[in-house]
């Protein structure tokens, strides 16, 4: 009886370090790649890249900058949505004007095109590779953000209830690009 459990015992110990050896491996390579990708561009931010991806599991077991590329287009795709969802609830909010309104509609529309296209970008690229149509769409929903946040600011001392959302989805898309680039010249 003793035997036994000493080798259970054994056995866990054992699948434990191997567990903990992998993730680290995983975790490794994110640090790893997102220290890569902040030195190709000043305004990526390390901090950011790293605690944004690890809120995907699976970027705890990444092993090439693709796979960190398709988990950064998903969460960029994610993002998106939720920011769609909370410029709806402002626009059930009565304290907006008008112009305030107006602008709050155009950041829908941008952010729910942005949600389309980039679905179909990352479809695409999952089934045929191609990079080229991905990278045309998430550049053109990085300007989602600052489109949106432009709208408000053409109106002296209206505050854009959406900054917060903004820079942040503007980062995370800023992820996917980088990462789509590094794909492109193969660091892999």
């Amino acid at each position: 009886m003793v035997n036994s459990l000493s080798s259970i015992f054994n056995i866990i110990f054992l699948l434990t370090m191997i567990l903990s050896f992998r993730c680290s491996c995983g975790s490794d390579f994110l640090h790893s790649s997102c220290k890569k990708a902040a030195k190709s561009d000043r305004s990526f931010s390390y901090n950011f890249c790293v605690e944004s991806l690890k809120a995907n599991p699976k970027s705890q077991t990444a092993r090439s900058i693709e796979e960190l590329f398709i988990i950064s287009f998903e969460l960029t795709i994610s993002n998106a949505s939720e920011v769609a969802s909370y410029v709806s609830k402002l626009l059930k909010d009565k304290k907006f004007d008008g112009y305030a309104r107006g602008c709050l509609h155009d950041c829908l529309e941008l952010y729910s095109d942005a949600v389309y296209s980039l679905k179909e970008a990352l479809r695409d690229y999952i089934k045929s590779k191609d990079l080229s149509n991905a990278n045309v769409e998430i550049s053109a929903a990085l300007d989602a953000s600052t489109t949106c946040e432009d709208g408000f600011k053409e109106r002296k001392c209206l505050v854009s209830p959406l900054t917060k959302e903004n820079n942040f989805y503007f980062q995370l898309t800023a992820i996917a690009l980088t990462f789509s680039s590094m794909v492109h010249v193969g660091h892999k």
